[in-house]
């Protein structure tokens, strides 16, 4: 090898070390739809049930060393109190399984402020995957599975008329329903529907048959709490 080449071999090296060296670390994961429901239908096993299968799944692709929350809100009954899904899930940041992050905070997730609204947050159809890192099918796709259980208003808190919005706070797979988002909203706003990632309308039951029926799979959303 001449001079220069050996010249401009020791650049290309020089060069490539540098851009190894300058490339940021990948966050760790922090939010992911489940790929699989319970086969349930909206009967989670409660907040404890949903929670676990979380876990589970984090575990499953090397993520098991965070607490991982559903985001699922339940409503009043009795002395107990509502939860909020947005109280239950930290304070971010999060991303997903291709290290994009979703959302800075829970203002920027839940679009707090006029400001924040407007800029929105980064869940949308190229960003809700799931723990493994695969898209959601949503519209357009066979079978649509966007609907995605969240029981919450679009500001991540619960519903607090006499309606069921939980299907018995995620306890029944016959009456009651529950409230859903849609996966695939297209950043920024979208049309058909799509503009909400977390409460967009009412299931029709809470069977997995009437989950289906809607575009559904009786998938929830997880985050890392930590």
């Amino acid at each position: 090898m001449n001079k220069k080449s050996s010249f401009l071999a020791g650049l290309l090296v020089l060069s490539a070390s540098a851009a190894f060296a300058e490339e940021p670390p990948k966050p760790p994961l922090g939010f992911f739809v489940t790929s699989v429901g319970l086969g349930k239908g909206a009967e989670l096993g409660g907040l404890a049930g949903a929670d676990a299968h979380c876990q589970k799944l984090a575990s499953e692709v090397g993520a098991g060393n965070r607490t991982w929350r559903a985001y699922l809100s339940t409503q009043a009954v009795g002395v107990q109190p509502a939860i909020n899904a947005r109280d239950r899930i930290g304070n971010g940041p999060w991303a997903n399984a291709n290290g994009a992050i979703v959302a800075n905070n829970l203002a920027h997730l839940h679009g707090d402020t006029v400001e924040l609204g407007q800029q929105g947050n980064n869940v949308h159809r190229k960003t809700t995957l799931t723990e493994k890192g695969t898209p959601i099918n949503g519209v357009g796709d066979t079978p649509n599975q966007h609907d995605v259980i969240t029981g919450s208003k679009p500001d991540g808190r619960a519903y607090t008329d006499a309606a069921d919005h939980t299907c018995k706070n995620y306890t029944s797979s016959g009456e009651g329903t529950v409230q859903l988002g849609h996966s695939d909203r297209t950043n920024r706003g979208a049309t058909g529907g799509n503009v909400s990632w977390n409460s967009t309308h009412a299931s029709r039951g809470c069977s997995q048959e009437n989950l289906v029926s809607t575009g559904g799979a009786g998938y929830f959303y997880c985050f890392a709490a930590d």
